[in-house]
C-alpha cells in the first residue's frame, strides 16, 4: 500500500463519492415520510418539509467525509475502485469480484455475531430497547420493507462514505503524518488505530438517536458501543486489506440477518 498522487483530479473524487452516497439520503428521506405519522409531525411543519429536513445533518455529514476523503484517501493508498477509476473505462467488477465472497461472508457472519451478542447483552441492558436486534417491539411487513433501503443503502453505502472513506481515511493519514511519512504508506498500528477510533465514533453516533427513545444508562451505551464497534471493526479491516467497495458490500450484507429476524418478528405476531 503505497500513497500515490495519480488518478483523478481531487474533485472528481469528492464528486463521484458524493454521488455514492446520496442514494442512501434519499432512502431515509423516503423512511421518515412513509412511516411518521401525522401526529408526530411539528406544529408548523408538513410531512414532506420534515422529511427533507430529516436529510440536511446527514448530507453535511457525507460533504464533509468526501471532502477529507478524496483528499486523504489516495495519499495513504486506501483503495475505491469506482472514485480511483472514474471516467477510466476500466472494469470496476473486474477489480471487486475476488473480493465479493470474503465481503459477504464477513458481513453476514457479522450480523449473526451481533445478533448474539446483543442477545447475550440482554439481561444486563435490563430494557426493551425499539433499536435492538431482538428488542419486544413487533414491526410489521411495511416497517421491514419500508427501512430495508436504508439499511442497504444508508447503512451500507453512505456511512461506509462517512466513516470508513472520510474519518477512517482522514485518522490514517494524520497518524501517518505525525509518525513519519514513510514512503510505502502508514504503519499497520497507525491503520489500526484509524480503523478502532472510526468504529468507536461510529457506536457513540448511534446514541443521540437511542436517546430519543429511552434513557441512555450505562450498560446501554456499552451495548451500543460495542455492537456497532465490531461491525466497524470488520469494515475497516475490509477497506484497509481489500478496498471502500468491499466494506460496502460487507456492511450492506451485514444486514442480511437482521432483516430475515425481523421478518420472523413479523411472522410471530
Amino acid at each position: 500500500m503505497s500513497p500515490t498522487a495519480n488518478g483523478p483530479s481531487f474533485g472528481k473524487r469528492f464528486g463521484v463519492a458524493l454521488l455514492l452516497g446520496v442514494p442512501g439520503i434519499a432512502a431515509l428521506v423516503g423512511y421518515v415520510y412513509l412511516t411518521t405519522p401525522p401526529t408526530a409531525v411539528p406544529p408548523g411543519l408538513s410531512l414532506p418539509l420534515l422529511a427533507v429536513a430529516s436529510a440536511v445533518t446527514p448530507l453535511l455529514l457525507l460533504v464533509v467525509a468526501c471532502l477529507l476523503g478524496a483528499y486523504a484517501a489516495p495519499r495513504v493508498g486506501l483503495r475505491s475502485y469506482v472514485i480511483e477509476r472514474s471516467g477510466t473505462g476500466d472494469g470496476v467488477w473486474r477489480h471487486l469480484r475476488g473480493e465479493v465472497r470474503l465481503a459477504v461472508g464477513i458481513g453476514v457472519l457479522g450480523g449473526v455475531l451481533i445478533v448474539v451478542l446483543d442477545a447475550a447483552m440482554m439481561p444486563f441492558v435490563g430494557q426493551d430497547l425499539p433499536q435492538s436486534v431482538i428488542g419486544a417491539t413487533r414491526p410489521t411487513v411495511s416497517d421491514v420493507l419500508a427501512y430495508a433501503p436504508v439499511r442497504f443503502l444508508y447503512g451500507g453505502v453512505t456511512e461506509e462514505l462517512m466513516l470508513r472513506f472520510g474519518l477512517m481515511s482522514a485518522l490514517a493519514f494524520a497518524g501517518w503524518r505525525v509518525t513519519g511519512r514513510r514512503a510505502d504508506g502508514p504503519r499497520p498500528a497507525v491503520v489500526w488505530v484509524a480503523i478502532v477510533v472510526s468504529a468507536v465514533l461510529f457506536g457513540l453516533g448511534h446514541l443521540p438517536a437511542l436517546a430519543q427513545s429511552v434513557a441512555l444508562t450505562p450498560a446501554l451505551v456499552a451495548r451500543t458501543v460495542l455492537l456497532n464497534g465490531v461491525a466497524g471493526v470488520l469494515f475497516g479491516w475490509l477497506y484497509w486489506r481489500r478496498s471502500l467497495e468491499a466494506a460496502m458490500v460487507a456492511h450492506a450484507s451485514f444486514h442480511v440477518p437482521l432483516v430475515v429476524l425481523s421478518f420472523a418478528q413479523v411472522a410471530t405476531v
